[in-house]
């Protein structure tokens, strides 16, 4: 089998998903599958929406495309705001799109009418995280003007957080969201159908039992793929953390110093990481580097310490690892989101689905880079 691959196990997925979708449902949350990381897999979105997602979402227009051609029946719903040259694009294969510029809500008016059908909305308000919205001041204003434009449909509003500056959802701002949401509703006359509290960072407080106010909708990526919550990296309680998991081949295996010498200028990244001389170590290389994942979210087995990685290369010392590793040596590896992320947009890792389940990884903690 081809490697590096990505092995997506399909009934943990559904497990995850299913379990979110149940415990949220307690407080009325529904839950928006995010498949952004998934690349628009149609078999994941068709996962999720058997596990009861609500709707399906994605961050570039080319997932939702993917998805639809897959024959994926959800609404879809496009979570960055729209660029203006893709609002035809938009209003084809989106159902609703998160916004926050007017100048952008006008042209998916215009193009929803030569389209002939009625695009959604969501208005995005900025509560602190200082990445996309409206100034909360603003808000009403920016509603009332979307009211009047045709063929556009005010769904709601919502918020993103922990994104950019890592600022946590809380009892706080998640009621400036509900009290927004009702003074848009009593000023302008409408119902919104839609308060989307944020993103898997928003897990935690949702399941707190703590009131949650208006927030009726999360948006979940993270949570489901990965089993973990993003603003500590944590397992979630009765999740599988080894949904996806990453394997690589071996391409070559050393006794080498652990300590490189000569003159040392940058590496091909920048500044090479400092390194502590250990004397000789088992050096082992695999056939994978930045163009395919990010190291630096790659959980290793226990035994195997990961050094670094060029393009094309990662550099381990596998010299406590239980088993001599040999050329032709495969290792799988767990990932965080950023490691996903990258794995599953590279053309050079084969994506794998897989149907029957296979034994959970040991429960380890991510390992850094530059530990």
């Amino acid at each position: 089998m081809s490697a590096p691959r990505l092995l997506i196990d399909l009934e943990k997925l559904h497990h995850n998903a299913l379990t979110l979708v149940q415990r949220l449902a307690v407080d009325s949350i529904s839950v928006t599958g995010v498949t952004k990381a998934a690349l628009g897999a149609p078999e994941i979105g068709k996962v999720l929406l058997r596990a009861g997602v609500e709707s399906l979402a994605g961050s570039r227009i080319e997932n939702l495309e993917s998805m639809c051609r897959g024959g994926v029946p959800a609404s879809m719903t496009l979570i960055r705001s729209p660029m203006l040259s893709q609002v035809d694009r938009v209003v084809a294969h989106a159902d609703v799109s998160f916004n926050t510029e007017l100048d952008t809500i006008s042209a998916l008016s215009l193009a929803a009418d030569r389209a002939g059908r009625t695009h959604g909305i969501i208005l995005m308000v900025e509560l602190g995280d200082l990445r996309e919205g409206i100034m909360p001041n603003d808000l009403e204003e920016a509603a009332r003007q979307v009211l009047h434009l045709p063929n556009i449909a005010l769904k709601g509003i919502g918020t993103n957080l922990a994104c950019r500056s890592g600022v946590s959802p809380d009892t706080n701002n998640m009621a400036v969201l509900s009290s927004l949401a009702d003074s848009i509703e009593a000023s302008c006359g409408t119902m919104l159908d839609i308060v989307s509290g944020g993103n898997s960072a928003n897990i935690q407080w949702a399941l707190s039992g703590t009131d949650t106010g208006r927030i009726n909708n999360l948006r979940l990526g993270e949570s489901i793929l990965l089993g973990r919550e993003p603003l500590q990296r944590q397992a979630i309680d009765g999740l599988h953390t080894d949904a996806i998991t990453l394997v690589a081949e071996v391409i070559e295996t050393k006794v080498k110093p652990s300590h490189p010498w000569g003159e040392i200028a940058q590496a091909a990244f920048g500044e090479p990481l400092p390194s502590i001389d250990r004397g000789d170590i088992r050096q082992t290389i695999f056939a994978i580097g930045h163009q395919d994942t990010d190291h630096c979210g790659l959980l290793a087995p226990q035994g195997i310490k990961i050094l670094g990685a060029s393009s094309d290369h990662l550099i381990v010392d596998s010299s406590r690892y239980h088993e001599n590793l040999t050329v032709g040596s495969e290792v799988t590896f767990g990932l965080n989101y950023s490691a996903l992320l990258r794995a599953m947009t590279s053309p050079f890792v084969a994506k794998v689905m897989m149907k029957s389940s296979t034994p959970r990884l040991p429960a380890e903690t991510v390992q850094s880079c530059r530990a």
